[in-house]
């Protein structure tokens, strides 16, 4: 079957992006005992956990999730590094490393590393670099189709990585947009696995607080308006008022990258 031609590689013929690359796979399943285990996990305490302070939610997780957790780290802020350290929870730190992040992104990343040895930094990478997929995709996938990109740079690496763990610890607010409002404390994803936002009932102000009282590694492009900080291309500064996410370009109808659709 032939591939479909993208008009923007001067004739050039690309992949559609609609075809992941070889090799991508989904979360292999947990074990049956695992899966039923978090399912009466969160039957038992979601609600209870639902407006729970976020050290109440960690210190849960540290000792009622039945396995190691992932933390998932995008580095606009380290509070979920340091709860998860003071609370001594078996996690490792998941940073998806998708090649087109802010030099600041890097260099925190590597602070956090630095900074907490008990909690392994594992660097995610996509299975293509940004010039083999400039090559097989066409450059500036993030423009051309923004789903796909955030598909093959996020959402896929992240599933892959997934398979050790029973869980993941995510840095969700329901202050950050409207789409957030309502979102759980604990719930399961699709795989079965845990799902755990401590954060999820602070705004900005109490995040920021948190960073000033335990003098925590900033991003530094926090202090310029960027409030919630993905990859470059797609990343902007807010205004006064606005929302966390609202500097965020993501795909037409979408107000997720797809990590927690």
């Amino acid at each position: 079957m032939t591939e479909p031609l993208n008009l923007l590689g001067a004739g050039k013929h690309y992949r559609d992006p609609a075809i992941s690359p070889e090799g991508t796979r989904d979360t292999a399943p947990l074990p049956a005992e695992t899966a039923a285990r978090n399912a009466q996990l969160v039957e038992d305490w979601a609600q209870r956990l639902y407006d729970a302070s976020a050290e109440d939610i960690i210190a849960w997780a540290a000792e009622h999730a039945p396995g190691r957790l992932a933390v998932t780290m995008s580095m606009e802020n380290t509070v979920l590094a340091e709860l998860s350290h003071r609370a001594g929870l078996d996690a490792d730190l998941l940073f998806i490393d998708t090649g087109f992040h802010f030099p600041e992104t890097l260099e925190t990343a590597d602070a956090v590393a630095a900074r907490y040895p008990d909690l392994s930094l594992v660097r995610v990478l996509p299975l293509l670099s940004p010039e083999e997929q400039d090559q097989v995709y066409g450059p500036r996938l993030y423009a051309t189709d923004t789903a796909a990109y955030n598909r093959m740079r996020k959402v896929e690496p992240l599933n892959m990585a997934m398979d050790p763990y029973v869980g993941w610890v995510t840095g969700l607010r329901r202050a950050d947009s409207a789409h957030r409002a309502t979102a759980p404390a604990l719930s399961l994803d699709r795989t079965g696995r845990l799902k755990i936002s401590p954060l999820i009932t602070w705004d900005l102000d109490q995040t920021d607080r948190y960073i000033a009282e335990h003098d925590l590694i900033i991003h530094p492009l926090t202090l310029q308006g960027y409030r919630s900080i993905g990859c470059a291309p797609l990343t902007f500064p807010v205004g006064d008022g606005e929302d966390a996410r609202a500097g965020r370009v993501f795909a037409d109808g979408k107000t997720e990258c797809g990590l927690h659709e």
